[in-house]
């Protein structure tokens, strides 16, 4: 039976640690990939507009480019609209009966599970893993097992807020989704690389 990780989010813009979590928790349960997704438009934020789905998913191909075990996967790109993860997940078991799902959430989300969209059944497709996130407790009813991993207090935000300040992300995200941001003028920045 494949074992197979997923990590959702909006990866507006993916870093270092999104790609520190898929990692170690591919290794820490010895996981035969980990993929991530990208979601077309989250239920639970406001979408930013001036960054399309695609960009999205093109910056987390170009950050896990060379990245044994991790993939991107266009599921919920490809469907757009919203995403619920109950809906991504049993179109998933559709495609692939014989795996099994284990579903990272950070902390911040472990809390925020009694509010997800059909969770109850959502528990009856994954093994939700928990990990730790700076100044969230984890705390929910639901089956979760926590695993610890290297702390990053670490955020889209803070890049996003770095670039439209003209400030530098070198070494926050992998160059190639630096020069891709740059590319393509995304968050207010600039073509020159920092």
């Amino acid at each position: 039976m494949k074992r197979i990780g997923i990590l959702g989010g909006t990866f507006n813009p993916p870093h270092i640690g999104h790609l520190i979590i898929a990692n170690e928790i591919k290794y820490a349960l010895d996981l035969d990939e980990v993929r991530l997704i990208p979601t077309a438009s989250p239920p639970h934020k406001a979408a930013d507009k001036d960054v399309m789905a695609h960009q999205r998913l093109r910056m987390v191909e170009l950050a896990i480019e060379g990245a044994v075990g991790l993939t991107a996967s266009s599921i919920e790109v490809d469907k757009g609209g919203v995403s619920y993860s109950y809906d991504t997940i049993s179109a998933l078991h559709e495609i692939e009966p014989e795996a099994e799902f284990f579903f990272i959430i950070g902390a911040d989300m472990v809390d925020l599970l009694p509010t997800w969209h059909k969770i109850d059944e959502l528990v009856q497709l994954v093994t939700f893993i928990g990990v730790n996130r700076p100044g969230s407790l984890g705390e929910t009813p639901y089956p979760v097992k926590f695993i610890s991993i290297p702390e990053i207090d670490l955020s889209s935000t803070v890049l996003r807020a770095r670039l439209a300040e003209g400030g530098t992300i070198k070494f926050l995200t992998p160059s190639k989704v630096e020069s891709f941001i740059r590319q393509e003028g995304l968050y207010g920045s600039g073509a020159v690389e920092n």
